[in-house]
């Protein structure tokens, strides 16, 4: 079961409207979930372009190899 954490804050007015009308949300506890979910995720994904330079990915065929390859399949 999901939990829900009641809280106040203090956030400028006119950047929840932008961010509501930009996310197209009703309610402002709604933009807020919208845009609490984009930055997880954007930051998710960050970390995993970080791990990508670190280790980068390493192909063992050519595109040319690949294609031969698939033509015989």
């Amino acid at each position: 079961m999901q939990k829900n954490m009641k809280i106040t804050v203090i956030i400028p007015d006119e950047l929840v409207k932008e961010a509501q009308n930009l996310s197209k949300a009703k309610t402002i506890t709604d933009t807020l979930i919208i845009a609490l979910n984009s930055y997880v995720s954007f930051q998710k994904l960050k970390e995993m372009g970080e791990g990508v330079k670190k280790n980068p990915l390493k192909f063992e065929y050519s595109a040319q190899e690949i294609r031969e390859l698939n033509r015989t399949i």
